[in-house]
């Protein structure tokens, strides 16, 4: 990976990995207001945002955040194996992906859903408050997994894997070799630009929407 990619692929997951942070903490703000709150407008009005907020924020940027961590391991010599702490950094953050795809399609649209043509009582009903409760714990959870995972990208505990201290002594020993993209980096690089065209092209297009709005 040359100089200016890997600099490019730092900044990319640096800015999606704080988003991810600063959308998850904007959701935990509104699942708190919608649990307190008694005004029935404010509270439909909160948990129409949060699956907004959900499906256009967190989820993308949580995938871009993945994707990005994967390139710098794969492109440069940190690699995914070599460190510990990038194996337990990369496995919290497949954990969080997963969970957040799962909670979004069984608890937060699902509210969405009960609260977009809900009577006023029934926004406050005991079977909603349950969902209500769970939209703030998972949030919490999440904030204190990305908080995990970022003090492990800045501390950069436990050394190297057995694995890394063998690729170690096998580059001492090894001649000096130039630096190339590797091709399969490339493809990679080239699916990835066509996801998000695709992705983007959706959202203009308004298909992107069709499943919220039914």
């Amino acid at each position: 990976m040359t100089p200016q990619v890997r600099k490019l692929t730092i900044t990319a997951h640096v800015v999606s990995s704080v988003g991810w942070l600063g959308a998850t903490a904007a959701f935990l703000v509104l699942s708190i207001a919608g649990l307190t709150s008694r005004n029935a407008e404010v509270v439909r009005g909160v948990y129409l945002s949060m699956d907004l907020i959900s499906r256009f924020m967190v989820i993308p940027l949580s995938f871009a955040a993945l994707l990005t961590g994967l390139i710098q391991a794969l492109g440069t010599p940190w690699g995914l194996f070599r460190y510990y702490w990038i194996l337990v950094k990369f496995g919290l953050a497949i954990f969080a992906t997963f969970a957040l795809l799962v909670h979004q399609f069984a608890v937060v649209a699902e509210t969405a859903k009960h609260v977009s043509g809900a009577p006023e009582e029934a926004l406050f009903s005991p079977s909603l408050n349950s969902l209500k409760a769970e939209l703030v714990r998972a949030p919490s959870l999440a904030i204190v997994l990305l908080l995990v995972v970022a003090t492990l990208g800045i501390y950069k505990p436990w050394g190297l894997t057995r694995y890394g201290q063998r690729k170690q002594q096998d580059r001492r020993k090894a001649p000096p070799q130039p630096r190339l993209t590797p091709l399969g980096l490339k493809i990679f690089f080239g699916v990835l630009g066509l996801l998000v065209i695709v992705f983007v092209l959706l959202h203009v297009t308004g298909h992107g929407f069709e499943g919220h709005a039914h």
